[in-house]
């Protein structure tokens, strides 16, 4: 993000920051491209931040199955279609590193969690909203000629049940890490982009035009309601994060045949684990 020059920031700016402009680009593209795969065999990779979703979602990437959005996508993610055309996207075989600092690699072909810019312009509460969900799906498989979809999306989090509704034949997979360990990357990863912001505005900007409240200058907790540790800079405030996430989840979603909960440590350290993950997700080594 600390990349885009002026020009690049404004266009985001532009795209990104008006729901009016979303919701038009978005009709002007579901009117103008024609998809009707009812293909629902897709995956949605949910977690907190820093649970091994960007791991997962790269790996399962390069099956070349699935369709993502990328950052060449950006910022006009509601016309993936439209824009690719008004936009001559070269190919950037360059990789830096990630604002995480983490030491992941990406390059403008790489898979991104853009699509909370969906939600957070159609209201997931609303029948219609589902409904242009499934359009919009088809409009990312359409670009990239795929018939799968892979969507990694921190925030989904919230709303794992519509997407299940929406997609009763899709896997949902949710990593999960030691949450000591899990707690405290995601409180160092705050504290880092909380003080990077106040070098660079555009940092929060970006941030908050994404939808990403996951940590940083704009955080926003999962659950924020009767919280005993309310301190964003207490590592105590993340452990409970943690609790609280991962106990909803599986209490809510323990039943569901398509809901798949993914072990980071073993992610890590066994192939063999691995292997059963890609056949889960059904890929095939």
């Amino acid at each position: 993000m600390n990349n885009y020059s002026w020009l690049q920031q404004k266009l985001h700016q532009l795209a990104l920051s008006y729901k009016f402009m979303r919701e038009v680009t978005f009709d002007i593209e579901s009117s103008l491209i024609s998809s009707v795969s009812k293909n629902d065999d897709h995956i949605f990779v949910a977690g907190l931040a820093r649970s091994g979703t960007t791991i997962l979602l790269n790996a399962l990437y390069k099956s070349e199955e699935f369709a993502s959005l990328s950052y060449k996508d950006m910022p006009f993610i509601l016309a993936p279609n439209l824009w690719s055309k008004a936009f001559l996207n070269k190919k950037d075989p360059d990789f830096i590193e990630r604002a995480h600092g983490d030491g992941i690699k990406v390059s403008i072909e790489s898979p991104e969690a853009f699509e909370e810019v969906f939600w957070k312009t159609f209201d997931d509460s609303e029948s219609e909203s589902k409904e242009k969900f499934k359009t919009y799906i088809q409009l990312i498989n359409h670009k990239y000629k795929k018939n799968r979809y892979l969507s990694k999306n921190n925030q989904n989090i919230r709303r794992l049940e519509v997407i299940s509704d929406i997609f009763p034949n899709s896997k949902i997979l949710i990593p999960f890490r030691n949450p000591m360990q899990h707690s405290y990357s995601l409180l160092t990863q705050h504290k880092k982009f909380i003080e990077d912001s106040k070098s660079d505005n555009f940092i929060s900007n970006y941030m908050n035009l994404i939808g990403h409240t996951e940590f940083g200058p704009n955080y926003v907790p999962i659950h924020h309601g009767n919280l005993s540790f309310k301190n964003n800079l207490d590592i105590n405030h993340w452990l409970e994060q943690w609790y609280l996430t991962y106990k909803n989840c599986f209490e809510t979603l323990k039943t569901n045949k398509n809901v798949n909960f993914i072990w980071y440590e073993r992610l890590c350290n066994s192939k063999e684990y691995w292997i059963n993950v890609l056949e889960v997700a059904g890929i095939k080594e």
